[in-house]
């Protein structure tokens, strides 16, 4: 049978997922790839570090010109996260005349337009399935099996790390801090898991579905964003209390033949779809002109789930789908953008407020007030007991639609009154 000679760089948790499954499962993948995927090289920066899996010898190596200069080695797995050394190396890689597959949906989302006029221009493609939600093939789906829809919406839970703590703290009633630590002990979650639970890794996962799927430009940094860590296990409460469960959503949709993008901590009712994606699972609901409604559910991270991605990547790069694709698709090209973005100011839908307001009469008049200022209409107020006479309450109110704009100018007015203790906290529902 016919071989191809593939490399990796990077051995960590994935890349040791990858290995083993080229080294464990050839007969598998040369079913499907029609050829031997042959692991000649697996690139790491010390050889003495013990390893998730067994190499033959020669295979393992700490230098990454072994790989640019074989010419006999077709596509490589670049699975270094970050950006430097990353883009570099990625660089590098396709200047050698390699086809590279990637997870770094960082990489991407910072420099996909560098990297991907790079590869058209020496004729060579980049394939990048792991790069959002893990195994689940969602990337394959949007960019191919959908081409004969017009996308209007996609909703997703894109980061499991936030969803597990989420998950915890509707199940358990456990304060963030508690769940965060728990997420470390159980690897669901890093040492320092700011980027997952900021938004950060969402808004870039985000970036590179709204690019796909609507031919958006636009760069990750300038997609509002907000996260979960400073989630108060109260508004956990209050959600759950009226029938909802709160997740960190992505969300793109079409609003007047513009793009209306942003990421935040989101009131989902309960027996919708993505309010019963539990733990560190991701899950993307996606609405097309022609199919409907479609949900992709599955482990968005992990060794073999993420590994199982990356090596159908090499399969379909080593066989030449992914070349025809990359081609006919020219994501990042320097094409003008399909879709332009939209005023997030302009974006509607429902709101969750809760306020700390002194317990006197008069105050929740001055609230409807400050909100009907705005052209809001409440459609409901929550508000229990004082534990003491004279003592601060919590009011919680759900709006009719509005736009984010007026609800943001709102929650600055409230936030003025004499009557209201703390900032107000507010957040988007999904009913």
């Amino acid at each position: 049978m016919h071989q191809t000679k593939v490399a990796i760089i990077g051995l960590g948790t994935v890349g040791a997922g990858v290995a083993r499954l080229l080294l464990d499962y050839g007969d598998r993948t040369a079913r499907h790839a029609g050829r031997t995927l042959w692991l000649e090289k697996a690139v790491v920066r010390d050889l003495q570090r013990s390893r998730d899996c067994e190499l033959p010898p020669g295979v393992l190596t700490d230098s990454i010109q072994e790989v640019i200069d074989d010419r006999e080695i077709q596509v490589v797995a670049q699975l270094i996260g970050g950006l430097e050394p990353a883009r570099s190396i990625m660089l590098q890689l396709l200047e050698s005349g390699k086809d590279v597959v990637t997870a770094n949906k960082a990489l991407l989302a910072e420099h996909g337009p560098e990297i991907f006029d790079r590869a058209r221009a020496l004729g060579r493609c980049v394939a990048f399935e792991a790069s959002v939600a893990g195994g689940i093939p969602i990337i394959a789906n949007i960019g191919q099996c959908l081409s004969a829809n017009q996308l209007l919406s996609l909703h997703g839970i894109l980061n499991g790390t936030s969803n597990f703590i989420l998950s915890k703290m509707h199940a358990e009633g456990s304060a963030y801090q508690e769940v965060v630590t728990e997420a470390q002990r159980l690897g669901y979650a890093e040492a320092d898991p700011a980027m997952d639970v900021d938004g950060t890794d969402a808004a870039q996962k985000l970036a590179i579905l709204a690019h796909l799927g609507f031919g958006a430009r636009v760069h990750w940094q300038d997609i509002p964003r907000s996260g979960i860590d400073t989630l108060d296990l109260a508004d956990v409460r209050y959600a759950q209390e009226m029938g909802y469960r709160i997740k960190l959503l992505a969300v793109a949709e079409l609003v007047e033949e513009k793009i209306a993008l942003h990421v935040s901590p989101t009131l989902v009712r309960e027996g919708r779809s993505l309010a019963e994606v539990g733990g560190p699972y991701n899950a993307i609901r996606v609405v097309g002109d022609a199919v409907g409604q479609l949900l992709f559910y599955g482990p968005g991270a992990g060794q073999m789930p993420t590994a199982s991605a990356v090596v159908a990547d090499m399969i379909d790069t080593a066989v030449g789908r992914s070349a025809i694709t990359f081609r006919t698709l020219e994501l990042w090209s320097n094409r003008e953008a399909r879709v332009a973005a939209a005023d997030y100011a302009s974006v509607r839908g429902r709101f969750y407020f809760r306020l700390t307001v002194d317990d006197c009469p008069g105050v929740l008049a001055k609230v409807s007030q400050a909100l009907g200022e705005q052209n809001i209409s409440i459609a409901s107020v929550l508000q229990h007991e004082p534990d003491a006479a004279g003592s601060a309450v919590p009011l919680v109110i759900m709006t009719h639609e509005t736009t984010a704009g007026a609800a943001d100018r709102a929650s600055a007015t409230l936030h003025k009154l004499a009557s209201v203790q703390a900032e107000p906290v507010r957040m988007w529902v999904r009913d």
